[in-house]
Order: structure tokens, then sequence, then C-alpha cells
């Protein structure tokens, strides 16, 4: 049976599909995606929040729901475990592989937008995770988010520093949302040996399927981007009623 840390092993790059509810979940399945994932932003988004505003509560029960509609592997984001001490971070682990998650990603960063935290603590938090997952004896992939590029600290050199901690302390996929070029994107995963993820949807920072992986990257995911193009699309339709009182976007498949 093929587990979903298989699916980071094999010779194409897993592109897992993020979704914003059930239905596009459903979607997303049934056009042949491999693995679904939530995404904090367009969860939130969906629900009339702002990234960061959903509670741990509110983000595991939209991450059951997506659970318990596909027979995919569902990886959540876990934010920052909802908490900054590793405390926190056991705790949502332990609720989050009892919702049937198959993963999900830590960042090493505060809710609030500010820096990462210490390495050390980072860390700590990361093997927090890693011992809630071997206390429940399931099948977890855990992602562990290198923040810097996202928090206005582009520097590669501590971003390496962290991601290779973090593969030390037993994180099974390693990812640095924002990388800004194929070059660092290289660099990134030539210094790791887990599976490295990337994250499409920062417009001038994605790149296509094949140059990701010539790269080295072997999961790629879309963060907010469907729900952004959906949206657009809804959008469009309504100014078409409102300025023209046509009904085109009816006619489109």
């Amino acid at each position: 049976m093929t587990t979903f840390l298989d699916l980071h092993r094999q010779p194409r790059a897993l592109l897992m599909a993020n979704a914003w509810d059930a239905g596009s979940a459903k979607l997303l399945a049934g056009l042949g995606f491999q693995a679904i994932a939530t995404s904090s932003g367009a969860s939130a988004m969906a629900a009339g929040k702002r990234d960061g505003e959903l509670t741990r509560d509110e983000a595991l029960a939209h991450a059951q729901a997506v659970v318990q509609a596909v027979a995919l592997p569902v990886s959540a984001d876990l934010e920052n475990g909802f908490g900054p001490e590793p405390s926190a971070v056991t705790e949502t682990l332990r609720l989050a592989i009892a919702t049937g998650l198959a993963g999900g990603s830590i960042e090493d960063a505060p809710a609030s937008g500010s820096p990462p935290y210490a390495l050390d603590h980072a860390v700590e938090r990361v093997a927090a995770a890693v011992e809630a997952i071997r206390a429940s004896k399931q099948p977890f992939v855990l992602t562990a988010r290198a923040e810097n590029y996202l928090r206005e600290r582009p520097d590669l050199d501590d971003t390496i520093r962290r991601l290779q901690a973090y593969e030390q302390a037993g994180a099974d996929v390693l990812f640095a949302p924002g990388l800004p070029d194929l070059a660092a994107v290289r660099t990134v995963c030539a210094a790791l040996s887990k599976p490295v993820s990337f994250m499409v949807g920062i417009p001038g920072k994605s790149f296509s399927v094949a140059e990701l992986e010539e790269a080295g990257v072997k999961r790629i995911s879309f963060a907010t981007s469907f729900y952004r193009a959906a949206m657009r699309a809804a959008r469009d339709a309504a100014k078409e009623v409102l300025e023209r009182g046509t009904f085109t976007y009816t006619q489109q498949r």
C-alpha cells in the first residue's frame, strides 16, 4: 500500500492541491490530484476572516471536514502550532492526528508576523511535534517550515541551517516558502536529504513543475492560489450581471 510519505519519493514531484472547503476538495480529488492540503489563508478567507484568525478548533474542524470529503491523504496547514511553546505544538499534533489527517505543517514563527523563533526554540517545537506523532503510533507526515522569506529575513544560509536542524529533529518534509529564485531552490534541495516542498502562488516566485522537479523539489502545493482563482471567476461573473446585465458566464465550462 502506498503511503502519503511514499508519494514524496516518486520520480515526479507530488502535486498537492490546496482546498478551501469540502466541496473544493472533492472537485480537486476528482481531477486526479494524489493528495489534498488545507491552506490557513484560503480556509480563513472562505470563513470571512483573515489568515491567522481561525482558532485551533476552527482550523481542525475545517481539516476534518476535508478529510471526510475525500479518499485521499490530507495534510493540514497547522500554522505555528497555535502557540509558541512546545507544549502547544504537542497538543495541536495530538488533536490533528485524531482527525484522520495524513500530515501537517508547523511554522517556525509567531502568528503575529514577527520574526522567526530563535533556532534552539524552533527545534524544540519540531521535536515536540515528532514526539507527539511517535506517541500516537499513527502514520503522520510532519512538514517543518522555515519562515524567513515570509518574515522579511531573506537569509538563505540561516534558512538552510534551520531546515537542516528540523531534519535532524525528525521532520519528514522541509519547506521554506517564498524562496526568491530557482538557484535558491536548488541550493536548499541540495543541502537536505529529506523531501523538499515548494509553494506556488507568489507572483514572480512561482516556477513550472518541470523547473521545480529539475531543482530537486519533491512536493508542490498551491497555497491560496486556487481559492483566489475561483473567487476571481465568481467576481467576474457577478460584475457581468451588475454592469452588463448579461449571463455569458453561464456558457463557460
